[in-house]
């Protein structure tokens, strides 16, 4: 192995720091239990998978019952832990915002979970086999990435966490590059649980992490927007971006990435939860409304009740969304319930401003009279009926009921709808025969879904030394790094420079002092022994015009991949195939090439 002086410096960076998943915190503890959970559910399933198996190999009949008695107790178990980790996942109010507002709480996301992977070993074989480098020159990047992976697995809930996430996301494209070919695999192991059920996925293709961590990407946006204080305009600011990005990393995983190992990440899935956080987008778009509502004219109230009447309608259709087969079976009940009660709650609230409007602020058009009281009373009536559907579907289930405040906001909107309709019952009044219509769903802002943005966080690949990616990569290959001495002729070095990172051999002058060693094509990775794979064309031009009367010498590669290369960061396996993006990358002897020209 020829060593070269890496003389590109190494700064290490500050430690980095996720959340102590020990520190004494409800978000913390929960995280914890979750992870906990996980574990014993997996040790479950692979207990079910052994079972499983000699049930079917065996012959026995005694060992049949045995083994049927035994896969009885661990299914047992499994529903048992499922069951406990979906009263975890739907504990909102952890995420929910410390405010004394009363507001109807918000549905987060758990994180997904994952096992330490150890790739010290992995990465080392292929620097030394594949790079044809020193490995223990690459322990402290080595020691970088694996801090780097530990910290994103507790990130803190707020921007801090977030651009940890991309920060690793980001890594991993290089990590990509460096070290995944597409036809081969490290044989390291992705371990992630499922946000929901903790069902564990395996698998070895760096696209099954790069889309868990964006999946976590979007969790983190819906605490964030979940733990906002909706009391005041700029809290709902904040939670409407959060909501809108969290909107956007799963529309992106979506598109991205196809037949996924695990519920959570499956498309219908994934569309579940686009729905779901446009929704909360939208409940938070009728709270800014009614917090800036500078009059109580009759316009203003009947563009309230189309608010409420917009949200109802868009929580409704995530309702339908739940209700696929697919899904069904899979979001937690109380998710379910929750967005019932509020397609309800906002329908009611609908109903209820449009009997304001029309009762306690007459228009020329509608001018105070039987008729128009009587069709505010209906539009009460109905109002009436949704808010106890509200409270009705509340009740059966066992998680909402223990969420205090949102038991207080069903109550405090029933019986303010309760006492407008007896201050309008007059005695006088016999017409109960009118009936309201629906109120026309129409809103002030649209939401968006804002894609990830991974430029937002700048990162340097941390195996930069390396080289340049675009001869230094996995999908490359190329010969020993060969020695050639140039003792500079009257004619000079005999040869022909072009480009940057690294500088390529252009052209070698007939019987000059070059022809004996070096060839059209070559790349520049060191001069007299000193790194120059990242050096720009001057900066080599320069070394080689400075060189001393005892000639110089080169370090030089030839790349045996010339021809252009379709590279799927995928995995390919016989069960199943993930992919991520498609990146197409020209592999020639032209990389980096500039318009200037040295001869030497």
């Amino acid at each position: 192995m020829l060593r070269i002086n890496h003389n590109l410096s190494y700064n290490p960076p500050l430690s980095l720091q996720g959340c102590d998943p020990c520190s004494q915190t409800q978000r913390s503890k929960l995280q914890h239990r979750r992870a906990r959970i996980n574990q014993q559910i997996n040790k479950e399933m692979r207990m079910r998978a052994g079972a499983e198996n000699l049930f079917r190999a065996t012959t026995n009949n005694k060992v049949k019952e045995t083994v049927a008695l035994e896969l009885s107790f661990v299914n047992s178990n499994l529903q048992l832990l499922k069951e406990e980790l979906e009263e975890l996942n739907s504990s909102m109010e952890v995420y929910q915002t410390e405010s004394e507002a009363i507001n109807v709480p918000m549905i987060p996301l758990g994180l997904k979970e994952t096992k330490e992977v150890d790739l010290t070993v992995p990465l080392k074989e292929y620097i030394c086999e594949h790079y044809r480098e020193d490995s223990s020159l690459f322990e402290k990047e080595i020691k970088e990435f694996m801090e780097l992976r530990q910290a994103m697995r507790t990130p803190s809930r707020n921007e801090a966490g977030l651009e940890l996430l991309v920060e690793y996301y980001n890594q991993l494209y290089y990590l990509d590059q460096r070290f995944f070919p597409p036809h081969r695999t490290l044989g390291v192991h992705f371990h992630w649980y499922d946000s929901l059920t903790g069902v564990p996925s395996c698998q070895r293709a760096l696209a099954f992490e790069k889309g868990s961590v964006l999946f976590n990407v979007g969790a983190l946006y819906t605490q964030i927007g979940a733990r906002q204080d909706r009391s005041a305009a700029t809290g709902i600011d904040r939670a409407i971006d959060a909501f809108q990005r969290a909107a956007g990393a799963f529309n992106f995983l979506k598109e991205n990435f196809s037949n996924a190992p695990s519920l959570d990440m499956s498309g219908p899935s994934l569309c579940m939860l686009v729905r779901l956080m446009i929704a909360q987008v939208q409940e938070c778009v009728f709270e800014r409304v009614t917090l800036t509502m500078q009059d109580t004219h009759f316009t203003s109230q009947l563009q309230v009740a189309q608010e409420a009447a917009r949200v109802s309608d868009v929580y409704s259709l995530v309702l339908q969304t739940m209700s696929q087969p697919l899904v069904k079976d899979y979001v937690p009940f109380s998710w379910a319930s929750m967005v019932q009660v509020k397609a309800e709650h906002f329908r009611a609230l609908s109903h209820y401003y449009a009997a304001v409007a029309l009762c306690d602020h007459p228009t020329k058009a509608f001018p105070v009279c039987l008729c128009v009281s009587a069709l505010g009373k209906a539009h009460l009536r109905r109002a009436l009926i949704r808010h106890e559907e509200a409270m009705r579907v509340h009740g059966l289930c066992k998680i909402l009921r223990k969420m205090d405040i949102l038991q207080e906001v069903l109550s405090f909107v029933h019986k303010r709808s309760l006492d407008k309709y007896s201050e309008m019952d007059r005695e006088d009044d016999f017409d109960e025969t009118a009936e309201a219509p629906e109120i026309h769903s129409q809103t002030q802002q649209k939401p968006d879904i804002i894609p990830p943005n991974f430029s937002t966080v700048q990162v340097t690949d941390i195996f930069r030394r390396l080289g340049p990616l675009s001869v230094f990569c996995a999908r490359a290959r190329w010969g020993p790094v060969r020695l050639v001495c140039l003792q500079r002729g009257e004619g000079g070095l005999g040869l022909t420079l072009r480009g940057d990172s690294p500088v390529l051999v252009a052209g070698v002058v007939p019987g000059g002092c070059a022809e004996a060693g070096l060839r059209e094509g070559d790349y520049i990775v060191a001069v007299d022994g000193e790194n120059r794979k990242w050096a720009k064309h001057g900066e080599v031009v320069h070394s080689l015009k400075s060189c001393s009367d005892r000639g110089v010498e080169l370090s030089v590669i030839t790349l045996h991949t010339h021809d252009t290369q379709v590279c799927f960061i995928a995995l390919h396996t016989h069960e199943t195939q993930v992919v991520l993006c498609v990146c197409v990358r020209v592999i020639c002897l032209c990389v980096c090439i500039t318009v200037s020209a040295c001869v030497f």
